[in-house]
């Protein structure tokens, strides 16, 4: 008994070491990649190739729609994704051009609070709580987009590929998913201090 209780606690142990390890590296991958900027370019921009790309550009919209497919993989409801991308359809749709301030802080803030959730509190109570929260943050990033992307071809791409990194984001399995959202929670922290 005592010998598989050791067996028990070694395999524990390293378990944990193991995931430190792999979330240490995504971070620090995440930290070196961050000073590129979260939006390079800052020019409105048309066309659907234009729009296909920049959500793959832009680290902070890149990192926030990979926290929302981790986040719904774990909500078991599949209703953030959609929430996401009619909310920043609508964010784009009302920006008419309007600069805001600390619009980027926002954004920055967003991918702290998206990948804070997704790695700890993948199960809300209230799914509601979910719904909203995603719905509130997919709007600012739309706001910030619209301003960048013009024409329905450019949207049209955009949407076509913030779809495609949220499906990305729900196949990490189980072991994966929280380390990975615990880097890009703390990816965030990153982007905040970078923002102010």
């Amino acid at each position: 008994m005592t010998t598989s209780l050791r067996a028990l606690h070694h395999t524990i142990r390293h378990t944990i070491r193991h995931h430190r390890a792999r979330a240490g590296v995504a971070v620090t991958a995440l930290t070196l990649a961050l000073p590129a900027a979260a939006h390079p370019g800052h020019a409105p921009d048309s066309g659907f190739v234009a729009g296909l790309l920049h959500p793959v550009t832009g680290v902070d919209h890149l990192l926030a729609l990979l926290a929302v497919g981790l986040w719904s993989r774990q909500q078991h409801r599949y209703l953030l994704a959609p929430t996401f991308l009619v909310m920043m359809a609508l964010g784009a749709a009302s920006s008419g051009g309007v600069a805001l301030p600390a619009l980027e802080l926002s954004i920055a803030a967003t991918v702290l609070l998206l990948g804070g959730l997704a790695a700890y509190a993948p199960r809300l109570q209230q799914p509601q709580m979910a719904v909203l929260t995603v719905g509130a943050c997919a709007f600012v990033h739309g706001l910030a987009h619209g301003n960048e992307l013009t024409g329905m071809a450019s949207g049209a791409g955009f949407i076509l590929a913030s779809a495609g990194l949220m499906l990305l984001g729900a196949i990490p399995g189980e072991r994966l998913r929280r380390p990975l959202a615990a880097a890009i929670g703390a990816a965030g922290i990153w982007l905040v201090a970078l923002a102010r």
